[in-house]
């Protein structure tokens, strides 16, 4: 396919595309679509080879949000059953953070959710950041807290924050249809003092939400215009008590085309799947990892994901390796500008595979609620007698709540 040739060569020459090029993306039969992850993965393993990125996210504080975002279950009048908690001790996280750095995660995204973080509240995460970093030699710590004032992102980095996560989530010309009390121009004012206090700026999107072709073009093309390091693509968890609840407008194959655009479109930056890989992606998971570099290991903030040992199992069966905690996750030109992929940049290990990418953050309105469950509880409710779900059907059996690791005393799924 011309289109795809063209795309290839200018992944690899970090050449823009076009609107109509990433249109004619998520526009390509499921006939194609093998051709279509096939030529993006090349892109990838230009810039990124055959590594996984691990990151791991800590719920410092969940639920009794003020902010009314749509696809949140921690949202202002949620009525999902998740855990709700208030902010977790520095000793506490760094004992939660300790098990996704076991499982071989390099990064812990700490997520926060509120409107934003208050002074006091930033001097909390700065005392956790110095409790993770002190047991965990050079462990990359994100932080995902909502809106920023002024003032703050510097702060954080001074306490040893590696990078800031906020994510636009989907385009400006929609965002007022998903949420009312903060606005588009709100993200972007974060995301940019992240990137003016050194912090390794991570923004990304939903997917899923009901928005169109246009809409998912409009918000990548936005992201690759802030130039994050690193873009989270998360897929919608209609969460019962929610009001996307009844939106399951997502097939496999639409996610991995979403994964292959966005990929053309970011080259050299890393895209993380994040929330709601199991629940849309289901058994075509492996796929994706031919599109994206970075995942996030075990549980997700409110809902659950699949079993730990299930991803390592996973990105090995795949032919994928896990990135080590020495290597560099940015290519060279991006890590030498001072992205966090680099070890030189100011105590940026790497990039910033996670911050709260995931969209179940709610995280300070930060992103959203991933789900998923393969090895949780919710995947015990089929079995081998239950009829075979048809293509795209709703699988609600799929969004299991969080009932473990922090904020409980289970331990966490990494």
């Amino acid at each position: 396919m011309d289109l795809l040739n063209t795309l290839v060569d200018k992944g690899l020459r970090r050449e823009p595309l076009s609107r109509a090029e990433a249109l004619a993306v998520l526009g390509t039969s499921d006939d194609d679509l093998l051709d279509v992850v096939a030529a993006a993965g090349k892109v990838r393993r230009h810039w990124f080879g055959r590594r996984v990125k691990l990151n791991y996210l800590v719920n410092l504080k969940s639920g009794l949000c003020p902010e009314d975002c749509s696809y949140c279950s921690q949202r202002l009048g949620s009525t999902a059953g998740i855990l709700k908690y208030t902010w977790l001790k520095p000793d506490e996280a760094s004992k939660a953070a300790a098990a996704g750095l076991a499982g071989g995660a390099k990064r812990v995204c700490l997520v926060a959710s509120g409107r934003g973080p208050t002074d006091r509240d930033v001097d909390r995460v700065a005392g956790t950041i110095k409790a993770i970093k002190e047991e965990n030699e050079g462990v990359e710590v994100c932080a995902c807290l909502g809106l920023l004032s002024d003032g703050q992102a510097e702060r954080l980095r001074e306490a040893g924050a590696d990078a800031y996560n906020h994510n636009l989530n989907t385009s400006e010309s929609t965002y007022g249809e998903i949420t009312t009390t903060h606005t588009y121009a709100d993200r972007v004012d974060t995301v940019q003092k992240a990137h003016a206090a050194g912090l390794s700026a991570c923004s990304g999107l939903i997917a899923g939400m009901g928005e169109t072709d246009e809409d998912l073009v409009d918000v990548v093309f936005s992201l690759r215009e802030l130039d994050p390091d690193s873009v989270p693509v998360n897929f919608l968890i209609p969460f019962e008590g929610t009001p996307l609840a009844k939106e399951w407008n997502l097939t496999p194959q639409r996610c991995l085309r979403i994964l292959a655009m966005v990929r053309f479109v970011c080259p050299d930056v890393e895209v993380r799947i994040a929330g709601g890989r199991e629940v849309h992606l289901r058994t075509m998971q492996p796929l994706a990892l031919h599109l994206a570099n970075s995942i996030f290991l075990g549980d997700y903030l409110t809902s659950e994901g699949q079993a730990g040992k299930a991803d390592l199992e996973m990105i090995a069966d795949a032919g994928f390796e896990v990135e080590g905690a020495d290597q560099v996750t940015l290519p060279e030109h991006r890590a030498s500008a001072g992205g966090c992929g680099s070890h030189e940049s100011a105590g940026c290990g790497a990039h910033e595979g996670g911050g709260c990418g995931s969209h179940e953050s709610g995280g300070g309105c930060g992103s959203h609620e991933g789900g998923g469950v393969c090895g949780s509880a919710a995947s015990t409710a089929t079995s081998s007698s239950t009829a075979a779900p048809q293509a795209g059907e709703a699988r609600t059996d799929l969004v299991a709540v969080r009932r473990r690791g922090a904020g409980t005393d289970l331990a966490p799924n990494a």
